[in-house]
């Protein structure tokens, strides 16, 4: 199916980004893709380095007659978020996403596509490799590990860049002109539970929610989508609140970054309760359906009959556990007073397992005001910590301030209105970009972040406009011929 891409306009950034999703790229697991990229730069000729964590920085001259404008960083992230519908037979370890076109989108079967943020390195291989491109001098740099915890930005030194303009090609709607950004930090709950024999006379349930939408944990926070780790534990707090019932193992959400669209409980329950219980689930099912209709249409809560857990977690922890979560709040927690439609604050309650005497649950809190940040992941750490948890707060980030005076944003805004006829959407949004941390190493370096139409990014349902990215190559052109002279 990659052939049907390749052939897509324009050309050179197709056929690239093809080639990359040949690579298997998971966060943390970016060995093959650094080479894939070093390879590709040195095959230029171009001066290509390797930094201590791992990013990826290919220099190119300015063409001639450009050599007096400011050098440009154009920069983008390697890894992608591995995410798959659970009827989907795929290993991401060893095969390249698989892509095929429908109408004017390019989708990947079952699984995320890479577009986040791989058109974006693909753009960037393109104009690497251009003999008639007109562009300043290049620093194309490719961070690693941007999906959980930014550690590429974070570890990446100062003076490795000399560029005085960053343009960052990860945001994904066409009309954005993206300056500022939330922050984050990663929340970890553990610990180990008593368990017990299951008690005689009772029958096993496998409770399942799916069918959920899922999405960006950032980017589609606002649209109020549900989470199946919040809605799972709504019905076990309930049902135990009711029934006899002893909960075997939680497995609900994976990555901090998605929005939880699956978990799955295995439960017994007392046979005399049976009948009155799956009455009950179907009752929380039509509930959660009606409540999650316009944003999650494809909702499933199902009990479906089970091999009996051979050990369960005793009462007193089950109870500590499901009300520590009921008490994490999901979601929006706070909008900007600021700026109008920008969500300031919120958390993902993004894993929850529980398994064979251990538990973790893993949130991932955002904002744009790093205090609030602070102090959201504070009260969500004392809930966990009531429930016996030990709590870790690690990978903090910090955020991205606006500066919307800057020469770059004006420079663009105004080739927006000039070749496209409209108002540009400049803004700030709720998910992590790079560019706060990256500014804190090259403090006077003007930044924007741009790109072309991505849709569902980090669940299967990722896809990518062809036609947007006509646009937004188009506008990327147009914008490295118009760099400002040095100063």
């Amino acid at each position: 199916m990659s052939s049907e891409v390749r052939n897509l306009e324009p050309k050179a950034l197709w056929e690239n980004f093809a080639d990359l999703n040949a690579v298997p790229r998971p966060s943390k697991k970016e060995a093959r893709v650094i080479q894939f990229i070093k390879t590709f730069g040195q095959r230029l000729g171009l001066e290509t380095y390797e930094d201590e964590t791992g990013n990826v920085i290919i220099k190119k001259p300015a063409t001639p007659g450009m050599e007096h404008l400011q050098t440009v960083a154009m920069q983008s992230h390697l890894d992608m978020v591995h995410q798959k519908n659970a009827d989907t037979d795929f290993d991401f370890e060893t095969q390249g996403i698989e892509m095929y076109v429908e109408d004017d989108w390019v989708k990947a079967k079952g699984t995320t596509l890479g577009a986040d943020n791989g058109i974006g390195v693909a753009t960037m291989m393109a104009v690497l490799a251009s003999k008639d491109i007109q562009h300043p001098a290049i620093e194309a740099l490719f961070t690693v590990d941007e999906e959980t915890g930014m550690t590429g930005a974070l570890g990446m030194k100062g003076g490795l860049l000399n560029a005085s303009i960053l343009l960052n090609l990860d945001t994904e709607d066409d009309r954005e002109l993206t300056i500022g950004c939330a922050g984050g930090v990663d929340i970890t709950a553990s610990g180990t539970y008593a368990q017990e024999g299951t008690p005689a006379g009772m029958a096993g349930y496998r409770l399942s929610v799916k069918g959920l939408t899922g999405g960006h944990s950032g980017m589609d926070i606002i649209l109020g989508r549900g989470n199946a780790n919040k809605l799972m534990n709504r019905l076990l707090y309930l049902a135990t609140s009711q029934f006899d019932v002893r909960v075997g193992t939680i497995d609900g959400g994976g990555l901090r970054n998605a929005i939880p669209r699956e978990s799955v409980a295995i439960v017994a329950v007392a046979e005399g309760d049976k009948a009155n219980f799956e009455a009950f689930v179907k009752e929380q099912a039509a509930v959660q359906q009606q409540e999650y209709n316009t944003t999650d249409p494809k909702l499933q809560v199902l009990a479906e009959a089970a091999e009996t857990p051979a050990q369960v977690a005793k009462t007193d922890f089950t109870c500590r556990l499901l009300r520590a979560i009921y008490a994490c709040p999901n979601g929006i927690y706070r909008m900007s007073p600021d700026i109008e439609g920008l969500v300031q604050t919120s958390n993902n309650v993004a894993r929850v397992v529980v398994q064979d005497g251990n538990f973790a649950v893993l949130c991932l809190t955002r904002s744009s005001a790093d205090s609030e940040k602070t102090d959201l992941a504070q009260a969500i750490q004392s809930a966990l910590e009531l429930a016996g948890a030990s709590v870790e707060l690690s990978g903090s980030y910090p955020g991205w301030a606006p500066k919307p005076d800057a020469a770059i944003i004006q420079l663009m805004r105004d080739l927006y209105r000039s070749k496209f006829e409209g108002e540009p959407d400049v803004n700030a949004c709720h998910a992590g970009l790079e560019c706060g941390i990256l500014g804190a190493n090259y403090p006077g370096m003007e930044m924007i972040s741009f790109g072309p139409n991505i849709r569902g990014a980090h669940s299967p349902d990722e896809k990518v406009q062809i036609s947007s990215v006509q646009k937004y190559w188009d506008f990327l052109l147009a914008t490295l011929q118009r760099i400002p002279e040095k100063v």
